[in-house]
C-alpha cells in the first residue's frame, strides 16, 4: 500500500516538472519575434524622413508663380499678335521689340506672335488665334484688303480687334481702334519737301514698298499726284518690297541704261541705303549739293546720320511706338470703358539735311 502510494506520488510529481519545461520554451520562442519585430519600430525614422517634408523646396520654388502680376489684375489676357517681318525693316524691328516689351506677363498678358508680309498667311495666322480663344487680336495688315470675313468671325466669337501701324479697308465696326501713322500726309509732306527743292527738272526713280501696304499706297499716292499735277517724270516705278538688295538691283539697272535721273524717292530707308550703295559703285555724288537727291522714310538712327553727313537730303519719320497706345485701350476696355476715339493719328515730321541736328538725330533716330 505504501508502495503504490509512492509511485502515484512521485508519478504527480514527473508531470508537473514536464508541464513547466513546456511552456518556457514557448515563451522564449515567441520572445525572438517580438525582439525581432522591434527593428519594424526602430525603421519608423524612414516615416520620419517621408518626402513630404523633404519635398519643401518645391513649394519655396513657388516664387514663379507669385511673380505673375496677372495675380493682382485678375485673370491674364490673352493677345494674338500678327505683324510683318521684323527684319522687313529697322522700322519693324523697333515695332516689334516695342510690342515684345508691352505684351509680357508682368503687365498680365498672354501673347503670341505671327510675321508674315504676305496678306493670306496673315489672316490664316488670324484664324489660327481665333480658333485659340484669344481675348485681343491685335493686327499690322500686310494689304488693305481682303480683311472683313476673318474680322467677322472674331467678332461672332467675341474677340476685340485693335488695329495698329496700319489701316485696312474694313467697316469700322469690326474694330476697337485703330492706331497708325497717317501714310498719306506723310507723302505729301516729303512730295511738298521736293517740291520746295525748286529743281529745274524732276527726274525720279521711284522705289516703292509692299505692294497694297499702306505704307506704300500714302507715300505713292502723294509722289503720283505730284507728278501729274506738275509734269515730274518718273524714271521708273518699281516695288523692291522694303528691300535695300532689291533697291540697288533696280537703281543699278537705270544707271547701266544710261537714263538720267536726279532724285531718288525711296519709301524706307533701307531702300534707300540700297539706292545709295548703286551710287557709290557707280561714282554717283549724291546729297546735299550733289547731282542726285536721296530721300527715305522711318528715321532709322543711321539714316539720320547719313542727313547730318548730308550724304541724304530728306527723311520722313513714321512712329514705331505703338504699344502703350494699345495697352491704354485695352485697360479702357478692361475696365468697362469706351475708346474715346476710333482711329488714333501718331505724332510725325519730316527731316532736312540742312537743319537737322546731332539733337534730333538722338531723339528721333530709332
Amino acid at each position: 500500500m505504501k508502495k503504490k502510494l509512492l509511485a502515484a506520488i512521485m508519478a504527480a510529481v514527473m508531470v508537473a516538472g514536464l508541464t513547466a519545461c513546456g511552456s518556457a520554451p514557448a515563451e522564449e520562442a515567441a520572445a525572438p519575434a517580438t525582439e525581432e519585430a522591434a527593428p519594424a519600430e526602430e525603421a519608423a525614422p524612414a516615416e520620419e524622413e517621408a518626402p513630404a517634408e523633404e519635398a519643401a523646396p518645391a513649394e519655396e520654388a513657388a516664387p514663379a508663380e507669385e511673380a505673375a502680376p496677372a495675380e493682382s489684375t485678375g485673370e491674364t489676357i490673352k493677345v494674338g499678335i500678327i505683324n510683318n517681318d521684323p527684319n522687313e525693316s529697322g522700322y519693324r524691328t523697333a515695332n516689334d521689340k516695342d510690342l515684345k516689351a508691352m505684351f509680357v506677363a508682368e503687365n498680365g498678358y498672354d501673347a503670341s506672335f505671327a510675321y508674315s508680309n504676305k496678306n493670306d498667311e496673315q489672316i490664316a495666322a488670324a484664324q489660327k488665334f481665333i480658333q485659340d480663344g484669344v481675348d485681343y487680336l491685335l493686327l499690322s495688315a500686310a494689304d488693305t484688303a481682303g480683311w472683313d470675313s476673318v474680322l467677322k468671325d472674331a467678332q461672332d466669337a467675341g474677340i476685340r480687334v485693335i488695329l495698329f501701324d496700319r489701316t485696312i479697308d474694313a467697316d469700322e465696326s469690326l474694330y476697337e481702334a485703330s492706331i497708325v501713322s497717317d501714310m498719306a500726309k506723310e507723302g505729301e509732306t516729303a512730295v511738298e519737301w521736293l517740291k520746295g527743292q525748286g529743281l529745274e527738272e524732276y527726274n525720279i526713280i521711284h522705289l516703292q514698298g509692299v505692294m497694297g501696304s499702306a505704307a506704300q499706297q500714302g507715300r505713292t499716292g502723294a509722289l503720283d499726284a505730284a507728278v501729274a499735277s506738275d509734269g515730274w517724270n518718273l524714271v521708273t516705278q518699281q516695288t523692291a518690297e522694303w528691300n535695300a538688295e532689291k533697291a540697288q538691283q533696280i537703281v543699278q539697272s537705270v544707271i547701266d541704261s544710261g537714263e538720267s535721273f536726279n532724285v531718288i524717292y525711296a519709301e524706307n530707308d533701307d531702300m534707300a541705303k540700297g539706292a545709295v550703295a548703286a551710287l557709290d559703285k557707280a561714282n554717283i555724288p549724291h546729297g546735299v549739293g550733289k547731282d542726285v537727291i536721296i530721300m527715305g522714310f522711318d528715321c532709322n538712327k543711321w539714316a539720320l546720320e547719313e542727313l547730318l553727313a548730308q550724304n541724304w537730303n530728306y527723311d520722313g519719320q513714321c512712329n514705331p511706338f505703338q504699344a502703350s497706345y494699345i495697352d491704354d485701350i485695352i485697360k479702357t476696355i478692361q475696365g468697362g470703358g469706351t475708346v474715346a476715339e476710333k482711329t488714333i493719328i501718331m505724332d510725325e515730321k519730316g527731316f532736312d539735311a540742312t537743319t537737322i541736328t546731332q539733337e534730333e538725330v538722338d531723339a528721333y533716330g530709332i
